[in-house]
């Protein structure tokens, strides 16, 4: 954990995932017709933008469920948890959805996770657990990763996006 004093460390963290949750809703609001049915991903499924929303979602609410879980005691995620078919499946199942109902869910789960975030004390900043992706971190580096795995993807959508136009 960050060397700063809790509320510090707190008020940065809630700040980032506001502040980045308020970009992606940007990102998707001011979005053409056209551009959502851009391809982002070709390894394994092909993602348009359309996914990308669809994998904001639950990943937020997946990302919910691990902290709770680190927060309550237990270990995060599991060791032979597939972080890819976990993906691929949960964007599927939210391929009916409306992109105004997803934005609508994405910020509802965002915002369910700030509150979460802080609620939280040093301890539990502190508190180990395991993420699919990072392996077994401090919460507040799971935290971190919450609004740092939006960054990325988002990149990677505006430099596809780019490309596209030339």
């Amino acid at each position: 954990m960050s060397d700063a004093p809790n509320s510090i460390v707190v008020e940065r963290l809630v700040g980032r995932l506001q502040s980045e949750g308020e970009k992606t809703v940007a990102f998707f609001r001011n979005l053409t017709p056209e551009q959502w049915q851009q391809i982002i991903y070709e390894a394994g499924s092909t993602w348009t933008i359309d996914q990308i929303l669809a994998h904001f979602v639950s990943t937020e609410q997946a990302f919910a469920d691990l902290i709770t879980n680190i927060l309550e005691g237990g270990p995060g995620a599991s060791e032979n948890f597939d972080i890819d078919t976990y993906n691929e499946r949960h964007v599927v199942l939210l391929k009916g959805i409306s992109r105004g109902e997803l934005l609508e869910q994405y910020r509802d789960a965002r915002d369910d996770n700030i509150r979460r975030v802080q609620s939280m004390s040093p301890q539990d900043l502190a508190r180990q657990g395991r993420h699919p992706f990072l392996g077994i971190v401090p919460l507040e580096e799971i935290v971190k990763l919450l609004y740092r795995h939006n960054q990325i993807h988002l990149r990677d959508a505006r430099r596809a996006l780019t490309l596209a136009t030339g």
